[in-house]
């Protein structure tokens, strides 16, 4: 009885409070406003992952880890 209750609370847990954001991404409507949004998250993570091969670059200059 109890274990139940847990995986409930554990279930309810993730799909009522962890995935909102989702839902709000999923609930964007039209064409533009999507494509504008991923592409925005796309040069966000080009951008960072630029600065994580400059900072691998650095390190590897230096010799230290």
């Amino acid at each position: 009885m109890i274990s139940n209750n847990l995986f409930r609370a554990i279930g309810e847990f993730f799909s009522e409070i962890l995935f909102t954001p989702y839902d709000a991404i999923r609930s964007i409507d039209g064409w533009w406003t999507t494509n504008i949004f991923n592409t925005v998250l796309f040069i966000i993570t080009c951008g960072l992952f630029i600065y994580w091969l400059g900072q691998l670059q650095k390190f590897r200059k230096t010799k230290t880890e």
